[in-house]
């Protein structure tokens, strides 16, 4: 009798077929995306284009450690270092088109989403100049009140209805509304399903140990919308689910002694490092404001909720509605502290950040800490520092259950 795989071992399968899938697509002559990572994914997968995430392609190359080279490519090339580490990966990536991690074919069409950062608007434009192929662009404005208003909505749903005569133009094929809203419902569902996973991190200690956020959301970016990424996170919650009923924390070897929320972008060259630095002192990861961006959930065949969910991401939401969504992480998750990483290529998400610091530490009274890092180049992160933050940390956590009487 066949064992059912681990969802941990479906991502590695589904990963594999994800890039193996896109080389074939090329090679058999069909067109092929890059995209951002937050963009309506849904009308591409209706085309039945295949997609590519250069942002997860150059995150995987950072976690082998292979960045430096192509890092050194694009600044040889006159690409600044106060460029974003992805796309200078990914710029390299372009000529020399061998990795360590899965190779990705060149697209032949670019779809980009500003609702991240601005940054992606001349990184992608770059790639569709330098390749002579289309791009697709949406501008997600910056929601400057505290929540979307309708007029940005009205103004997104109509980019999305251009974005589809568009693709009609460029593959010559009439969209499928019936597909399309086919589509909608399985990503919907999978964000679901994907919150609903992570959720179970409330449950004292963890079922989950925060660092697999950031390997399964490779997955909820580039599977959303197909079945296949539906059950993955179907049975990660299930998984997640009997160890929490079971009373079953993140590791077999230690105790979770400290709750913690990490605020950006992991340091994937160094992902294993602050994993240990962590565990060292007890301290689980058990959530992130970062993997929540994937909760893109909408109702079927809802264009204009559509519109709305994907300007909701909070990177691209004001100050207040940024400080409130940590406050409700920290009572949610009872959290003992909070990490920050001040990543030197997210320019948006830092720009905040000392500031969203003191409103939620004012708010919660939890304690936090602020480490210099990047998320691909490993010129910018330092271990020992990162470790004497973490010693602070523990030492205030400990302080505050002391004071509050805490447990």
């Amino acid at each position: 009798m066949e064992h059912q795989k681990t969802s941990k071992q479906l991502l590695g399968e589904l990963l594999d077929k994800h890039y193996a899938d896109a080389l074939q697509a090329k090679a058999d002559g069909k067109p092929v995306a890059w995209s951002t990572s937050i963009a309506p994914q849904e009308l591409l997968e209706t085309m039945g284009i295949h997609v590519v995430y250069p942002e997860n392609h150059a995150a995987a190359i950072g976690a082998r450690k292979h960045a430096q080279e192509f890092i050194n490519h694009s600044e040889g090339k006159g690409y600044s270092v106060d460029i974003c580490s992805y796309a200078r990966v990914n710029l390299a990536y372009m000529d020399i088109q061998q990795c360590e991690a899965a190779n990705i074919p060149l697209p032949d069409l670019i779809f980009c989403c500003n609702n991240i950062c601005n940054t992606v608007i001349k990184w992608y434009e770059n790639i569709a100049r330098e390749l002579n192929v289309p791009m697709i662009f949406f501008d997600l404005p910056f929601n400057h009140a505290y929540e979307v208003s309708d007029q940005n909505v009205r103004y997104i749903k109509a980019q999305i209805l251009e974005a589809i005569i568009r693709l009609e133009e460029i593959t010559g094929q009439k969209f499928d509304y019936d597909r399309f809203g086919e589509v909608m419902r399985i990503s919907s569902e999978t964000s679901l399903w994907w919150k609903n996973a992570s959720l179970l991190a409330c449950a004292k200690p963890s079922p989950l140990n925060g660092f697999e956020l950031f390997n399964y959301m490779a997955t909820i970016v580039c599977m959303r919308g197909t079945k296949e990424g539906l059950e993955l996170f179907k049975l990660w919650h299930d998984e997640l689910k009997e160890k929490s009923e079971r009373g079953i924390g993140p590791w077999k070897d230690a105790e979770e002694k400290y709750r913690v929320m990490w605020d950006g972008i992991a340091c994937w060259p160094y992902l294993g490092d602050t994993y240990k630095v962590l565990k060292k002192y007890g301290i689980n990861m058990v959530t992130s404001t970062y993997p929540d961006s994937w909760y893109i959930v909408y109702d079927e065949n809802d264009l204009d909720g559509m519109a709305r969910a994907y300007s909701s991401n909070y990177v691209n939401r004001n100050l207040d509605f940024g400080t409130d969504n940590i406050v409700n992480i920290v009572k949610d998750f009872r959290l003992d502290g909070i990490i920050y990483h001040s990543n030197r290529s997210c320019k948006l998400m830092d720009f905040r950040q000392f500031e969203v610091q003191r409103r939620v530490e004012e708010a919660t009274g939890v304690p936090s800490v602020i480490f210099d890092g990047d998320q691909t180049d490993p010129r910018a992160f330092s271990l020992a520092q990162f470790e004497t933050r973490i010693q602070a940390l523990v030492e205030m956590m400990e302080a505050r259950k002391k004071e509050w009487g805490v447990s």
